[in-house]
Parts: structure tokens; C-alpha cells; sequence
């Protein structure tokens, strides 16, 4: 006799609410369903990722708090700290795109400020479907606008992120957003409820019918009747967010908190369990007690809701009125909605009843764990020879205003970016800078990025250059890469070919953090991102911090003055698989990708970074997207100054010009410095050599040609704001 199963299991798979009935000895009603069903969701639960997540190395001396809290947090001297996490906010954002993107920001900003610390920058990782889908436009549009809006209203700067365009996103996009803050040492909040009978306490917004089940919808993949989960989006109030921020941070001024954390996915359940599970307690609430925006709201609609801007604390007992002070004095809700207890049991009335009496552990701790089945990705086959269709001066400037390699300027023209006035390095650079307050010298310096195409090739060597590009951004600029936070997108599990990809990319993230000392202290798993079967790139997104001592030193990419000499860091393989000339020039997406030697990167990075801390270089630029070519014309742009460069001997010039070889830097300095940096790098075991000069209005490759930068800058300043004007 087959069993029978309730007619909505809330995403639940029958085996788990098996489980359900052996935990519980009972048959749950709905809202302990709703609660078990959110709780074990993918997106709260990380029951797909978390036994390779386990795998990643999170300690250093540095590093006060790994995985496990709100935001990771890092020490940056001076008894300061870091405080950092990415998380992504995909689903949503497709669903309805100004709002999903901007409550993306609320969340993560709520990540952060509930450990204590002051925000001070926010970054984001963007990816879009073609852009000749019919969609694409209006979800640019609505996302850009939702950060911008979020974001500049809540006074954090935004002020740095990467976008890109592909086929694969059209059906899901992807929407990471980051946030870095600063706190004292020891004034770092936790999550851990404590103490028997201390008061439970409701802080920020009320509580409405928006988001119910948004970790749920976050957990499944789309199919064709996506539109209709519009109620599921949460709705976003910076001003309230701002709020919430200055009365957090006044009251953990005092000594009234025990444990704090915000109210994200799952909301007012994600919060109370987590923290009583941290703290071996149990907790009863009235749920009568809760603030409501909507009359006749259930306790499942309580429960479940994800409401913005909302926080829970655990107070000490006898603060509540200094603490309900502070509140009501920045205009929010405070209510006290419960007490801990020692049972381990969330118990939760409702109108004078026991409306749900639930184990806090299996809940937050034992969730199921999946070994799921998967499959290495196989490998690519080499290249074959190849035919050039253009000139090297023709193939750079479709390069150069290519979708993926335009500027981003009207995108991040939208955002404040100044805000606060610590922002030394502006959107553009290789990585974002910004001074630390109340210092003179030190700042932080941050960058997201990730190569899809290079993961879903070769998902060991694409989490390899995620990892390693990020260090070599914050190198760029000078400044000491700590640690890092990653989001990983991916499609369903349930598939051996992309569980595989999401091991191959872990393994590969695992490598780079281990060689480069720069540990995972936070992150975020978003699964099931595809549309009827069809799974988005392999993007592992990764978020990096790091310290530069003296803002004054700090490098730039553009050319500084005419007639400086300009050195390739780094080997020269002229690797073009995977490569952006092989796809926009070539129409191919074929081939393995770079590969990554993290020795290289670690000798070659500490050398550049040691040349920019003695001020013997002028102008420094890591080598990425597009190659060779590219960064001396990014160089050129930004500074308005050309260059004049003979490309080092390859039997292919075009691979010379645009191959991703990793590990590289385009430096300049004055003529008269050239060969004591050459020797130098030759004393550290770094290949280095000089290539070109700058100068002229133009640049020019030796026996290729010339471009002017004008007509550069058009290309590449002219795309997107021309395809967002579009009514195509």
C-alpha cells in the first residue's frame, strides 16, 4: 500500500517529510510544515553544497570569524575589523527587478551591521541574458536602478562590480550583491541566543504578506509560469534600512545585547531558530505580540513572511526600556515577542493557543546533507589553427565595445559612489578602494569577479582564476589581498553534470586560497538557477578584501605621463581558448581555458605589489579579459594618453595581442628606471620585459597599425548607454 502524502508538501521531496514524521511523531500542521519546508530549503539549509563547502580553508591569523555567522570578519590592525559577506538575490530579481535587486542590497547590508559593524561600501556581480533577448533591457534597467536606489537612499557607496551578457541567463539572472564593513574588535556581535527568560526582542518594520516563501521559490528552478510568483518578492525601504542602521548601532553602543541578527530569507523563523540552535536554547513566542502592516495575518503568514528591514535581539533582562528608547527614537517597531527557554523547543502561540511546537536542532543543524551523485566536467581539446577575419586594429575595437567589454560607466554613473567621501579608487579600476575612517593612511581595497565561460570549460581551473583574479585586482592597486567571500551560482544538483561542475569549482577555489593565503570567511549557495532544464554558466562568484597601508601609494591603471616605458609582468603562452577574441571575433566558445599557476601568481603579485609599495611604477594593470591589447588600451583611455607597443614574439601576434595568459601585469615607469625593474624582477624569478612607450593620441602596434583613442573611447564608452536608449 503506497503511502499518502499531503497534496502541498511546500517543496518538501517525500523522503524528507518522511523525515518530518520521525522527528515530529506526529503529523505537522500547516505552519510547522511551512517552517520545516523553508528550514530545509536549499537556499537556508545548504543541504546539496554544504559537505563540500566543509572543504574550504577558512582560518588564518587574521581571520576573527569564519563561516558560520552573519559576515565573515577579518582584522585589519589597529583592534579593527573587517566585516564582509556576499549573497545573491537571482530569483527575485527576474521576477520583479527593481525590487528583488534592491531588497538583494537591504539584506546584505542587514548581513553585516547586525555584527556591529558600520557599512562603507557595497559591490556587486551582475549577470544578464543576451542582449538581443526581449527581456534583457527591461531586467538591466529595473536591476541597475534597484541598486542605485537601495543603495544611494541608504547612504552606503557603491563602488565597484562586474556585469556580464550571455544566453545562458536569459531565463535567470544573476544578482550578487556584497557589502564591507568596519567595527571595533571588540565591539563584534554574534548571533548565539543566551540566557534563560531573556527577553526576545522585534526590532525595525512590520511584518506584511510580501516574501512568503521567497526561500522556497529561491530553491527551485523556473519553468514558464515564473511571472506568477511575483507575490514571493519581498519590497524593499532604504530610509527605514538607514534607520534600522543608526539605532543598531547606538544600541550595541551599550551593553543591552546578548545576540542579534537580522530577519533574511525565512524570516522571523530563519532568525529565531538559528539562534537558539547557536545558543542550545529554546525560545516561546506570542506571535500576537509581532507588528503587523496587514489585518487578519496568520501564524504561517507570521512566520514565513520576508519583510524587509526587520531584525531579532536577545536582550539582557531589565534593558528593554533603554533599549525600546533608542528604537522608538528612530521611529521603528519594538516589541518584546518572547523569552528563551532550556527545552529546545520553539513553542508559538496565537491568539491564546499552541499553534506550533517544533525541535530547534533538526531544524537548523540536522537538515538533510546530500552526497549528491556527480560527474566531472570533461575536458576540452585543444585549439585548432585558426583563421583571423580582421586586422589586429579592427579585432580591438569590436573588442573593446563588445557587450561584455564596454564600459560600465552608465551603470555605475547611477550609483553614489562618493557618498561618505572615503572612496580614494572610483568604479573602473582594477579594484575599488576606501579609506578607513579616522585614519590617515590606511584603507580598504575590494573586487568581485568571476569568469563564467572559463568554469563551465573547466570548473577546477575557472574557481582557480575566479579566486586569483580577485588577488590580482587588490594587488593592482597596491594593497595586501586577507580574505575573501564567494557566491556560488549554479544550476540543479540533481544533476550529476552540474553537481559536478559546483565540486570541480570548490576544488579549484579550495587550491587558489590555500596557495595564496587568502581564506573564505563568508558566502552564500544559490542552486536550481535554470529555466525549463537549462542551467545558467557555472558562476562562482568571488568577493575579495584587502588592507593597503598607505592610500598614498596606491597605483591606478592609467598612463600617468608621455614617454614612460611600459613592462609586461608575467609569462607569455598566448593562450586564446575560452578567450573573448575567440568568441566575438571568431564566433567560438571552444577550447580549455588558461590555466592557472597560483605560484606564478603568488611570485609575480608579491613582486608587483612590492614595486607599487616602493613607488618605482607609475601606472599598474592586471591582465584579464581580451589580453594584452585590451589593458594597454584601458590603460590608454582612462589617462588619454597612447602608447606605442611591439608585441612580444609569438608565432601568432593575435594571440600575442588578445591570448588570457593569468598572472600578468602591464606596469609603466620613467625610461631611466626600465632596466633596474627589469633586473629586480629578474633577482625575484618574474618574467618581465618591456614592450612599447606611451605617448601620442593614438595607439599604436608595430607593424600592425594604429588606432586613435578617440575613436577607442567611442567603442567603448558608446555601446551600452546606445543599447539601453534602444527601443529594439
Amino acid at each position: 500500500m503506497s503511502k499518502s502524502y499531503p497534496k502541498d508538501l511546500m517543496g518538501l521531496k517525500p523522503d524528507e517529510y518522511d523525515r518530518v514524521l520521525e522527528i515530529m511523531g506526529r503529523e505537522p500542521n500547516q505552519v510547522e510544515l511551512g517552517i520545516f519546508s523553508v528550514m530545509w530549503s536549499e537556499h537556508c539549509s545548504y543541504k546539496s553544497s554544504k559537505k563540500w563547502l566543509k572543504t574550504l580553508p577558512t582560518k588564518a591569523p587574521w581571520v576573527i570569524c569564519g563561516p558560520g555567522e552573519n559576515a565573515g570578519v577579518i582584522d585589519i590592525g589597529d583592534g579593527e575589523a573587517a566585516i564582509f559577506k556576499m549573497e545573491s538575490h537571482n530569483h527575485p530579481s527576474f521576477i520583479e527587478p527593481y525590487q528583488g535587486a534592491a531588497t538583494g542590497v537591504g539584506g546584505i547590508l542587514r548581513d553585516v551591521f547586525t555584527m556591529g559593524a558600520r557599512p562603507i561600501a557595497n559591490l556587486n556581480a551582475l549577470r544578464f541574458g543576451a542582449p538581443e533577448h526581449p527581456k534583457t533591457r527591461h531586467l538591466v534597467s529595473g536591476v541597475v536602478h534597484g541598486i542605485g536606489g537601495y543603495g544611494n537612499c541608504v547612504g552606503v557607496p557603491t563602488v565597484a562590480g562586474e556585469v556580464n551578457f550571455h544566453p545562458s541567463y536569459n531565463g535567470n539572472i544573476l544578482v550578487n550583491a556584497m557589502t564591507v564593513g568596519l567595527a571595533k574588535q571588540d565591539k563584534i556581535f554574534y548571533s548565539a541566543a543566551a540566557g534563560l527568560g531573556n527577553p526576545v526582542v522585534y526590532v525595525g518594520s512590520k511584518t506584511g504578506r510580501d516574501g512568503i516563501h521567497g526561500a522556497t521559490m529561491a530553491s527551485a528552478e523556473f519553468t514558464d509560469d515564473s511571472e506568477e510568483k511575483r507575490p514571493t518578492v519581498q519590497v524593499g525601504d532604504p530610509f527605514t534600512e538607514k534607520l534600522l542602521i543608526e539605532a543598531c548601532l547606538e544600541l550595541m553602543a551599550t551593553d543591552a545585547i546578548v545576540a542579534i541578527q537580522d530577519m533574511g530569507a525565512a524570516g522571523l523563523t530563519s532568525s529565531s531558530f538559528e539562534m537558539a540552535s547557536k545558543g542550545g536554547m529554546g525560545i516561546n513566542v506570542d506571535l500576537d505580540r509581532v507588528p503587523a502592516r496587514e489585518t487578519g495575518m496568520t501564524p504561517f503568514e507570521f512566520m514565513l513572511s520576508e519583510s524587509q528591514e526587520r531584525m531579532l535581539i536577545i536582550l539582557k533582562p531589565g534593558s528593554e526600556p533603554q533599549a525600546e528608547a533608542i528604537f522608538r527614537k528612530w521611529e521603528l517597531d519594538f516589541a518584546v515577542i518572547g523569552h528563551l527557554t532550556d527545552t529546545g523547543r520553539m513553542v508559538l502561540r496565537f491568539n491564546g493557543e499552541v499553534v506550533g511546537d517544533l525541535p530547534i536542532d533538526p531544524l537548523a543543524q540536522a537538515s538533510p546533507e546530500y552526497d549528491r551523485p556527480w560527474q566531472p566536467t570533461p575536458k576540452r581539446a585543444p585549439l585548432g589553427p585558426l583563421q583571423h577575419p580582421h586586422s589586429l586594429t579592427e579585432a580591438l575595437l569590436k573588442i573593446i565595445g563588445a557587450p561584455d567589454m564596454a564600459s560600465r560607466r552608465w551603470i555605475w554613473e547611477q550609483y553614489d559612489h562618493l557618498v561618505r567621501g572615503d572612496t580614494a579608487q572610483i568604479p573602473g579600476g582594477d579594484a575599488a578602494v576606501v579609506r578607513v575612517e579616522g585614519h590617515a593612511k590606511k584603507a580598504l581595497a575590494m573586487s568581485v569577479d568571476c569568469t563564467p565561460r572559463y568554469c563551465f570549460a573547466d570548473p577546477v581551473e575557472g574557481g582557480k582564476q575566479a579566486v586569483a583574479e580577485t588577488w590580482r585586482n587588490i594587488t593592482a592597486v597596491g594593497a595586501r589581498p586577507l580574505a575573501i567571500t564567494d557566491n556560488m551560482n549554479f544550476g540543479n544538483p540533481e544533476r550529476p553534470d552540474i553537481m559536478g561542475q559546483f565540486v570541480g569549482a570548490v576544488q579549484g577555489i579550495r587550491e587558489a586560497c590555500l596557495a595564496l593565503d587568502y581564506p573564505v570567511v563568508s558566502g552564500n549557495v544559490s542552486l536550481y538557477n535554470e529555466t525549463n532544464g537549462k542551467g545558467i554558466l557555472p558562476t562562482p562568484a568571488i568577493g575579495g578584501v584587502g588592507v593597503l597601508d598607505d592610500v598614498a601609494t596606491m597605483a591606478t591603471l592609467a598612463f600617468k605621463l608621455p614617454g614612460e616605458a611600459i613592462l609586461l609582468i608575467g609569462d607569455m603562452q598566448g593562450h586564446l581558448g575560452q578567450s573573448i577574441y575567440l568568441r566575438e571575433i571568431l564566433g567560438q566558445e571552444e577550447g580549455p581555458p588558461p590555466a592557472v599557476d597560483l605560484a606564478a601568481e603568488r611570485r609575480n603579485g608579491d613582486f608587483v605589489r612590492s614595486q607599487i609599495t616602493a613607488g618605482t611604477v607609475s601606472a599598474v594593470h592586471d591582465l584579464s579579459d581580451g589580453g594584452l591589447l585590451v589593458a594597454v588600451a584601458e590603460m590608454g583611455m582612462a589617462s588619454g594618453i597612447g602608447a606605442s607597443i611591439t608585441l612580444p614574439a609569438h608565432a601568432d601576434a593575435f594571440a600575442a595581442g588578445f591570448g588570457e595568459d593569468q598572472a600578468r601585469y602591464l606596469v609603466t615607469c620613467p625610461v631611466a628606471g626600465a632596466e633596474s625593474l627589469l633586473a629586480a624582477a629578474k633577482a625575484a624569478g618574474v618574467p618581465a620585459q618591456r614592450i612599447g612607450i606611451t605617448g601620442a593620441a593614438e595607439l599604436t602596434i608595430q607593424g600592425h597599425g594604429a588606432i586613435s583613442l578617440a575613436e577607442l573611447r567611442q567603442a567603448h564608452e558608446g555601446w551600452l548607454p546606445g543599447y539601453m536608449d534602444s527601443k529594439a
